[in-house]
């Protein structure tokens, strides 16, 4: 049986009535042809059936419309929000993402990054790993690879990066429940070493100093369900020194004291304050539902994905450092009355 010929760019150029050289704009996405003329030669390519070569095209372009996307927790819902962010501006650019998730492990980022260089990835979006050296991004930096740092920071270096002010936003949950009458506020969640961490028991300790109130207690757990439920029984004794208000790291972790709380049979808002961070899908479905600080993923995701496409066109280009504001959400998790500030 003989084998069908594979068709060329010449073969649609014909087949449509127009020259090679818009139907190469047309598979480039080009916003140059007119959409009469970019739905004939779509009509020509169907018919035809041409299949475009990418891998020929990179070649003589070296570039492959490629990032590689490298976050630290997957399985966290913020970083699903992240993700889809990236993908709506990726998309709409005509690039795609190559999804990699380290589970904190600095030796799997690794191999990951390595993975994506041999595929010739045009940049690199990081969420780094905990532990992971700040030489990193100097060494990909030198080796020709764009790299945008997300949420964490490494180092102190000047180095594009994309994230929200976890020290306001801590602020401003600590100074609501101060607001609220509160004076015995603990902290939960604490445990990575990263950025966001520092920035939020910073600014933790920061606000109730200013207020003249005791800091603590802190408990340095990892910032999940199991571990915040698991900190409600170090923190509730039955005494009349028991916090009153629960400031915690993450909503994952909140979630898990509001169910350590119920399991005493004590109620969030009530018995104790409880306010969480990030303002995933599911704190304002939560029962109680969930006081939060939003710092809105998906548009976190939206910049850095920009910010990294003008840094591929501008390789040389000084170094940016993009900062969203929080927001206090008030739900009913405080007792407060829910509003938006």
């Amino acid at each position: 049986m003989q084998t069908q010929q594979r068709k060329t760019l010449k073969d649609i150029a014909k087949h449509a009535g127009v020259s090679p050289a818009t139907v190469s704009l047309v598979l480039r996405k080009s916003p140059l042809v007119a959409p009469a003329t970019r739905e004939r030669v779509q009509s020509s390519i169907e018919t035809l059936g041409y299949v475009y070569d990418r891998a020929a095209a990179n070649m003589r372009t070296r570039a492959t419309q490629t990032i590689g996307l490298v976050v630290c927790e997957i399985t966290n819902p913020f970083y699903a929000e992240l993700t889809a962010g990236i993908d709506d501006v990726l998309d709409r650019a005509g690039w795609v993402a190559f999804l990699a998730n380290t589970a904190e492990s600095p030796e799997r980022q690794d191999r990951f990054i390595a993975r994506m260089r041999e595929h010739r990835v045009d940049g690199l979006l990081l969420a780094p790993a905990e532990g992971t050296e700040p030489a990193i991004v100097d060494d990909l930096r030198r080796a020709g690879l764009p790299v945008v740092q997300m949420l964490r920071r490494l180092g102190r270096g000047n180095a594009d990066h994309v994230s929200a002010d976890f020290r306001l936003g801590m602020t401003l949950a600590a100074e609501h429940l101060i607001r609220l009458g509160h004076k015995r506020i603990a902290f939960v969640g604490a445990a990575r070493r990263a950025s966001p961490v520092r920035d939020r028991t910073t600014a933790y300790r920061e606000t109730l100093a200013r207020y003249g109130l005791p800091i603590g207690p802190i408990v340095n757990c990892l910032p999940t369900r199991e571990e915040g439920a698991r900190a409600i029984g170090e923190l509730m004794q039955g005494k009349a020194s028991d916090p009153t208000a629960i400031l915690c790291y993450n909503d994952l972790c909140a979630f898990g004291a509001l169910l350590g709380l119920a399991d005493r049979g004590l109620a969030a808002g009530r018995d104790c304050a409880v306010i969480g961070f990030d303002d995933i899908a599911e704190a304002a479905l939560y029962r109680p539902a969930l006081t939060t600080i939003a710092i809105d993923a998906r548009h976190i995701g939206e910049e850095a994905a920009n910010l990294l496409l003008r840094r591929i066109k501008a390789p040389n280009g000084a170094p940016e450092s993009i900062v969203l504001p929080p927001k206090l959400i008030v739900r009913s998790s405080c007792g407060g009355n829910p509003t938006h500030r």
